[in-house]
């Protein structure tokens, strides 16, 4: 197609119904596309419908002198709802992300501090964190309503922790994961465990061979283990899902409470939901 013959304004809506990276690649085409694809028409049907109430949800100012400067701004996370969600924007797709807060879920004794403690963290992004003392019965649970998503799109929830120091008896049992809405079920096991190098040999040589056993079991399925994220946490997928456009609840959890053994030193940030890669 011949852009160059077309009005700008007819280029622009074109380029509205494509995506944030064929925007920014069309860009690099020519000084007319260059043009038509820096248009506030295009970036702001890449921005969620409800965006002005996302802002001003927001904990501090959004500044932004157009539509695409505003895109790129929410694509780097914010604090809403008072500092218990971040809001950030997939770069690439503009899908709608969100992490729920350790005060956004119902943890089980999570307010007796003979289990658990509630303190600031420089490392996280909320103003604090929940760490297990010591507990037999592991229990968290989150929702999220799923019309705060991106319609028709396949997202997955990841609780986001750390291992303290101290960390024992986590993996000792696998914590059942779930992750449920409307008649959708996705349920999996998962170990909790960090390999510590600061261990002593005797140890660290025991959770080493463990490590590879359980990372065999995750190769054939029937096991996940932590992963690190870019930002110096670790998460555990819990499940996926599908939002229809429908209003429901998605409901998200890890449990371990078939062991009758004490565990401790989870640092529990949140639980993030974002599209599946």
């Amino acid at each position: 197609m011949e852009f160059n013959l077309l009005p700008e304004d007819c280029v622009s809506h074109i380029l509205s119904l494509t995506s944030p990276r064929d925007a920014c690649r069309y860009c690099l085409v020519s000084t007319a596309l260059r043009s038509a694809a820096q248009s506030n028409v295009v970036w702001e049907n890449f921005l969620p419908s409800d965006f002005q109430e996302i802002l001003w949800m927001s904990v501090s100012p959004v500044s932004f002198l157009s539509k695409k400067e505003l895109y790129f701004s929410l694509c780097s996370p914010i604090l809403v709802d008072g500092g218990r969600k971040v809001f950030s924007l997939d770069k690439f797709t503009g899908k709608k992300c969100y992490m729920l807060c350790a005060r956004e879920l119902s943890i089980t004794w999570g307010s007796d501090p003979m289990y658990w403690t509630w303190k600031p963290l420089s490392e996280s992004r909320f103003a604090e964190v929940a760490e297990l003392r010591s507990i037999w019965w592991l229990e968290i649970h989150g929702k999220i309503n799923s019309r705060m998503l991106s319609p028709k799109t396949t997202y997955a929830a990841y609780l986001v922790v750390k291992f303290a120091d101290r960390a024992y008896g986590l993996d000792s049992l696998p914590s059942e994961l779930s992750v449920e809405v409307g008649s959708h079920q996705s349920r999996a096991k998962a170990y909790l465990r960090c390999h510590d190098n600061r261990k002593e040999s005797l140890e660290r040589l025991y959770y080493s061979n463990r490590i590879q056993v359980l990372g065999a079991r995750v190769e054939q399925g029937e096991e996940r283990l932590p992963c690190e994220r870019s930002d110096g946490w670790m998460e555990v997928e819990l499940g996926d899902f599908f939002t229809d456009g429908c209003d429901g609840e998605v409901k998200m959890s890890l449990t371990e409470v078939k062991g009758y053994h004490l565990k401790g030193g989870l640092i529990v940030e949140g639980i993030e939901v974002r599209p599946k890669v």
